[in-house]
């Protein structure tokens, strides 16, 4: 818990982020040492100079974009050692806002806001196992990470790095040295709440089982061809069997049209989880 832990955990998460990429699938763009476009044009602007590409950022500038942008914003000074990194790790990656959430689910007890208060920080000074902690902290960030559309391009990438910040963070939080990290391909792509998968929607079973605009759609145009054909069908054993065959076939989609929206609910509240949203009602 000591302002010198900066300078170790940035040691740690430059090996992750590694040096000057622009990958098309990566959120962040146009990126030198974890630090995007956007990010330098404002630490720029703040200070009255112009804009510069990030390409050709200073070591000076890069270091202070590190300590006010994302260690500040987690309060890294305050937090326990191996704790400190693992929150910090996650803020470079995909925001404060989103890395102190992790902490919060992990904490429990506290309101998971993303607001690094009084309330989380006396939660963290009271946790009696820092070691699961930071366990729980990584696996939250791991379920996040897999609920995002890029999962597919960084997903390796990321798991690499989440289990390089795990074992370092808890290293730290036992007083020792922690392994030798390496870069892992894919594991600086920035990891927002932007890429979420779009959840399930329970709409399409609405639809099946006729409720809402469902009405006129397809349960509609099969009752009413099974209302028209109903009288024909003591006259007809083709009309029969149509009428029976509707009969089957509206009742094998309102099924589909129930299980259907069971699912998407279901995996809709499970996105909600996973991203640290409102479950949906």
């Amino acid at each position: 818990m000591t302002t010198q832990n900066f300078a170790a955990a940035l040691k740690r998460v430059l090996v992750h982020e590694g040096g000057k990429v622009d990958h098309p699938r990566d959120p962040g763009g146009r990126t030198n040492q974890g630090v995007i476009q956007r990010v330098y044009d404002g630490y720029r602007a703040r200070k009255g100079r112009p804009k510069h590409d990030v390409y050709l950022m200073e070591t000076t500038e890069r270091d202070e974009i590190y300590r006010a942008q994302y260690w500040d914003a987690v309060r890294g000074d305050d937090l326990p050692a191996g704790i400190d990194y693992v929150v910090f790790d996650g803020a470079v990656n995909s925001g404060p806002a989103q890395s102190v959430k992790w902490l919060q689910r992990a904490l429990g007890g506290v309101k998971v806001d993303g607001e690094f208060g009084e309330a989380t920080l006396a939660a963290v000074a009271a946790h009696p196992d820092h070691d699961a902690l930071i366990a729980a902290i990584c696996a939250r960030r791991m379920a996040f990470l897999k609920a995002l559309r890029n999962w597919s391009t960084f997903g390796r990438g990321w798991t690499s790095r989440v289990s390089g910040v795990r074992a370092i963070g808890q290293a730290w939080a036992s007083g020792s040295v922690g392994p030798v990290l390496a870069h892992a391909e894919g594991g600086n792509a920035k990891a927002t709440i932007g890429q979420a998968v779009p959840a399930a929607s329970p709409a399409v079973g609405d639809v099946a089982i006729g409720g809402g605009v469902a009405t006129g759609g397809l349960g509609g145009a099969l009752q009413q061809a099974q209302d028209a054909l109903s009288p024909l069908a003591g006259n007809s054993a083709l009309i029969g069997n149509i009428v029976a065959a509707l009969v089957v076939t509206g009742a094998v989609i309102t099924i589909g049209g129930i299980l259907y929206r069971l699912w998407a609910r279901r995996k809709a509240a499970a996105q909600a989880d996973a991203l640290d949203l409102a479950v949906p009602a």
